[in-house]
């Protein structure tokens, strides 16, 4: 076992380290860039779910981050309509491209949870519409 350390975590004028926080907030932003997808989720467990336009930009998103490879998972809300294994690939894709880009890392997996599907209020108002003109 080498005590060197390798490439990755230190230059010749000192050493870089990625906080997985970083890898989780760049996961965050490649999912919401997705067309299609609504919001992040915090899971079951994780608490409500959180639509596009709030400032945590790591909800929904856990990593494990090593020397050279990162592991992600994603939760999130898919708008409705859209075909849910075609955003999710899309998903997978974006999320692994943009961490190696800016990381390096070798992203070995990108699981994708689909929590919920989103309705957008102008279609809820629509319904509460008709409803209510069969009422009167």
């Amino acid at each position: 076992m080498s005590t060197e350390p390798n490439e990755f975590e230190r230059t010749e004028i000192g050493e870089i380290q990625i906080a997985p926080e970083v890898i989780e907030v760049i996961a965050g932003l490649a999912t919401v860039e997705v067309k299609g997808v609504a919001g992040m989720s915090g899971g079951f467990a994780g608490g409500i779910a959180e639509l596009l336009g709030r400032k945590n930009l790591s909800k929904g998103v856990k990593v494990e981050v090593g020397q050279r490879e990162a592991a992600v998972d994603v939760s999130v809300i898919i708008e409705y309509g859209n075909r849910l294994p075609q955003v999710a690939t899309e998903i997978q894709r974006n999320v692994k491209r943009s961490i190696e880009m800016m990381t390096g890392l070798n992203v070995v997996e990108v699981n994708v949870h689909i929590h919920d599907v989103h309705f957008k209020s102008a279609e809820r108002t629509e319904e509460i519409d008709l409803t209510q003109q069969r009422v009167k």
